[in-house]
């Protein structure tokens, strides 16, 4: 690496402001600062420096994704062997780098164009370019169906950066969650590439799938009323599913990380689950109900603790919910946040068969009121403090 820190060294002059190559100034020091400690000291007033800067936040994030990333790629070339009949003559390294094969262009694409839109805006504005596309760049992929065109990840990838970030100012001013904006984007605009049963397994040109087939996810296949899944292969992942949401295990392991490395806010995660498994028993309750249609019956019937395993649930718990930026900041906020985002998950997710999905709109709606929870919560302490102050007076 020292040769590497020496390059910047030595290229350093030629990006300064007036230099030959003054416009790569930002390119030049986000690639620097990425690589090593950041030679920027603070040019006023006295400040505490802490050892962890948000580069490193971002990459500790990612570091988390790296296991449902792993596991996203073996399940979708499982799932391609499957459908083709074939899975139980292939071996896990073949079923690996297919799924690596798949996977892999879509990462890259997601992480070309957002990077390159984040560098530009960085130069135009002569600002240091952001971090949080480190992360952005990686969920978005992670919550893609495997059958998405390229083309739509790069135009919904661009449409998250401009519009879901860069028109509120950047990195720490943007109100939803980017990821989700883009999964929002292609889910609107693209329905048909988005939804139904093929898109979620890789299959070539020429490949056929067996008869009776059908690739849908245990999510749509309970919505039509129909239970086909085993709860072992949904907690492992074994069915199909966005490319990183189908394992709640690894989803599991990157909890762990967050909340070990003090990255992810526990609260909401703990809200989250706790809103979900609520809701999932007050519509158990009502599953026997008269007036229900034999495929809501069973829908409604579905045990609450099944819901964290299904679909989307636990990926938006453990790394879209908690989003620093998006998400509420003050700790009775989190609780309230949290507990709403599962309770509205379940909710759409049972109640509309239209969005079997469910916590994808249940986050962006919160995101939307998560200013607000810290405003009444905020007021509510100073209303506590206004009464105590008359009293103690």
């Amino acid at each position: 690496m020292k040769f590497l820190k020496n390059f910047f060294e030595k290229t350093e002059p030629y990006v300064q402001k007036g230099a030959k190559y003054h416009w790569l100034n930002s390119v030049h020091d986000g690639f620097f600062t990425f690589l090593f400690v950041p030679k920027h000291t603070a040019k006023s007033g006295t400040h505490i420096h802490d050892y962890i800067d948000l580069k490193r936040t971002m990459s500790i994030v990612v570091l988390a994704l790296v296991p449902s990333l792993l596991f996203g790629m073996y399940n979708v070339g499982l799932q391609h062997f499957i459908a083709i009949g074939e899975a139980a003559a292939t071996g896990f390294f073949d079923m690996f780098l297919y799924g690596l094969l798949k996977v892999l262009p879509v990462v890259i694409v997601s992480y070309g164009v957002g990077l390159g839109i984040e560098f530009a805006f960085a130069q135009m504005r002569g600002h240091e370019i952001n971090e949080g596309f480190l992360v952005s760049g990686m969920l978005i992929p992670l919550i893609m169906p495997i059958e998405t065109p390229l083309w739509m990840v790069a135009v919904a990838t661009a449409f998250a950066v401009i519009f879901g970030k860069e028109v509120f100012g950047g990195t720490g001013m943007n109100i939803w969650n980017p990821a989700l904006v883009a999964r929002a984007f292609l889910f609107f605009a693209y329905p048909a590439q988005m939804s139904g049963n093929s898109v979620w397994i890789a299959l070539g040109k020429n490949d056929m799938p067996i008869d009776g087939f059908t690739g849908a996810t245990p999510m749509a296949d309970a919505a039509a009323g129909n239970i086909n899944f085993s709860v072992a292969d949904a907690f492992f992942g074994f069915i199909p599913g966005s490319i990183g949401e189908t394992s709640t295990l690894a989803i599991l392991i990157g909890a762990v990380i967050l909340i070990i490395t003090g990255i992810g806010n526990w609260k909401i995660m703990v809200s989250t689950v706790a809103g979900g498994v609520v809701m999932g028993i007050i519509l158990n309750i009502f599953a026997g109900s008269q007036g229900l249609s034999p495929e809501a019956a069973v829908f409604f019937g579905i045990p609450f603790w099944q819901h964290l395993i299904l679909g989307g649930f636990a990926f938006g718990a453990v790394f879209m919910a908690t989003d620093p930026v998006s998400a509420t900041q003050t700790e009775k906020g989190k609780w309230i946040y949290g507990f709403l985002i599962g309770i509205l998950a379940i909710l759409i997710r049972v109640v509309n068969p239209a969005y079997p999905e469910g916590m994808m709109l249940a986050i962006l709606l919160m995101n939307t009121f998560a200013p607000l929870i810290d405003h009444y919560v905020v007021q509510g302490h100073i209303k506590r403090r206004i009464k105590r102050a008359k009293v103690t007076a």
